[in-house]
């Protein structure tokens, strides 16, 4: 007589750390920060992924969601890619081991990816902006882009462009919904 096996079933969730980790590594972005005035000041021409060395201190004040982008830049030096200007406040149980708050950090980037950005970036008129800081699997990372300063009427042009937008699909959806309330007239 043969012994029956003991199968789990597949849709409860697994116990232990195995389970746990899992919903971390699904790639979701968890946006610490966001820079809205580059996009509206500057045409995007590529964007990239980098990671952010960071010291312990930063790591924690991060996770609290507190920091600001508003005049962070990137510079290119000695091959390096470099993070300045950004505003990470200290933490508030941190204590002799707090770092400086606008202090420089260092990007990771493949080699391609730095060269290019050097060459793109000295050419008039393009610069590397910070679009972005969030988590990713655990780990900080930023969302540079090379970009190109706009003209101020490149700028009305887009806040007119987004406008018409939001009024065609206001008309739209209003064309919809008396569409709808006739149908349950009629």
């Amino acid at each position: 007589m043969a012994k029956a096996m003991y199968v789990p079933k597949e849709s409860q969730p697994k116990q232990g750390k195995k389970g746990a980790s899992s919903d971390k590594k699904d790639g979701k972005r968890k946006m610490v920060a966001q820079n809205k005035k580059a996009r509206h000041d500057y045409l995007i021409m590529d964007t990239y992924e980098a990671g952010i060395v960071l010291t312990g201190t930063e790591v924690k004040s991060l996770r609290q969601g507190r920091t600001s982008l508003a005049d962070a830049f990137v510079q290119i030096d000695g091959g390096e890619a470099w993070l300045h200007n950004a505003h990470i406040p200290e933490y508030n149980q941190g204590t002799w081991t707090n770092h400086a708050v606008r202090r420089k950090r260092k990007l990771l980037l493949h080699r391609d990816e730095i060269d290019k950005l050097e060459s793109k970036s000295q050419e008039t008129g393009h610069t590397i902006v910070t679009l972005a800081i969030y988590f990713k699997d655990g780990r900080a990372k930023a969302e540079i882009a090379l970009a190109k300063g706009k003209k101020e009427y490149d700028k009305r042009q887009t806040l007119r462009e987004k406008q018409d937008r939001r009024d065609s699909d206001r008309a739209i959806a209003a064309a919809k919904r008396r569409q709808r309330n006739n149908e349950r007239m009629g």
